[in-house]
């Protein structure tokens, strides 16, 4: 178990290592432990040595200048020029806010950017502002579509924040496949199988080998297969690439960067790096602040206490599992596997970090 303030402050002292400033490097390790913090372990410090080595690769720009190139009153376009996603989609989010607090609502996409970890984390930001927040990102393409062996979307994930009054804030976030990549690396790295309906072979047929995707396989749409619904996840799934890459100019389908430095880059792109989208809509755009509050909360007690199936103790409301283990872990710490202590130790010997 690692105290999250200790881990945090790791993560910050590597980022600046790199050459982000102070500032940057502050956002992204607070971004990387949020995650962790909320038990989505695989997208937190269990990254941070993939980061580095995509700036080894030089496809990391640690001192980006992120920038408006294209804007209306409520929409902008935004060059992340190479930035880590995890600064560059809370500085987009903080310019959606800013715009949607004079035009109502606000949508943004990037193009340029990198893996900007937790979708949630971006889109709570606006929680705080009385605003909805949504974030969504395109990622390196691992996933099939429906009927389809060949490997054309990311994991593609879609987060939506939605403040309360005094019931915790509603908060979905999700990838568009049956299981976000960095679950089946935990897998491996406990060297156990996937459940049936995660991923497929390199013939387009079930397995629960857990290596499946990197021995040529793919993962599957949200719904495992057409039976099971995997068409809907499928067009979720590119409805996030369309949104957050073809609208950017950043690599869509196919054509998306991989996170991992040891592929190489796409030939003949037909865009810039990954890409997001953001949404902010200030509720008094809709109705009182105030009451929408006590209708969500209310919202939430009857979801809350709805009669449950037989075994199970009570109905969850999105964001609530994340909520309840981000004070326990907070409180307690956050518990690492040894493959990602073994990796953090790598990186405090290679910067002479203390960890």
């Amino acid at each position: 178990m690692y105290d999250y303030k200790k881990l945090e402050n790791f993560c910050k002292n590597v980022f600046i290592s790199i050459g982000c400033s102070e500032e940057d490097a502050a956002l992204a390790a607070e971004v990387l432990i949020s995650a962790d913090l909320r038990g989505v372990d695989s997208h937190g410090v269990a990254r941070l040595i993939g980061y580095v080595r995509l700036w080894e690769k030089d496809r990391i720009n640690p001192k980006p200048n992120i920038k408006v190139i294209h804007e209306t009153p409520s929409t902008a376009v935004v060059d992340a020029d190479k930035a880590l996603g995890l600064v560059a989609a809370p500085k987009v989010m903080d310019i959606a806010m800013e715009k949607a607090e004079k035009a109502g609502t606000c949508w943004i996409s990037v193009k340029n950017s990198n893996h900007f970890g937790i979708a949630g984390y971006h889109a709570m930001k606006a929680l705080s502002k009385d605003m909805i927040g949504m974030a969504m990102t395109n990622a390196s393409p691992l996933v099939a579509p429906t009927f389809s062996k060949e490997r054309l979307l990311g994991t593609n994930p879609i987060a939506v924040a939605i403040p309360s009054g005094n019931e915790a804030p509603f908060v979905a976030d999700f990838a568009t496949t049956t299981v976000a990549n960095g679950k089946l690396e935990i897998l491996q790295r406990k060297n156990e199988n996937a459940p049936e309906g995660w991923v497929q072979d390199r013939d387009g047929d079930p397995t629960t080998n857990a290596s499946a995707v990197k021995e040529g396989g793919a993962l599957l749409p949200l719904g495992g297969d057409r039976v099971h619904g995997s068409h809907k996840g499928y067009c979720l799934g590119s409805v996030v690439d369309i949104f957050s890459a073809v609208l950017s100019g950043a690599g869509y389908g196919p054509w998306a960067p991989p996170f991992v430095s040891f592929l190489p880059l796409p030939e003949k792109p037909v865009g810039e790096g990954l890409g997001h989208f953001f949404g902010v809509m200030r509720i008094d755009a809709f109705r009182p602040a105030n009451e929408f509050k006590q209708h969500m909360d209310n919202w939430i007690k009857r979801f809350k206490s709805a009669e449950t199936v037989e075994g199970e103790e009570r109905v969850l409301i999105p964001g609530e599992p994340e909520t309840e283990m981000e004070k326990e872990r907070k409180e307690k710490g956050i518990p690492l596997l040894p493959p990602v202590i073994k990796d953090l130790k790598t990186l405090a010997d290679k910067f002479g970090i203390k960890i």
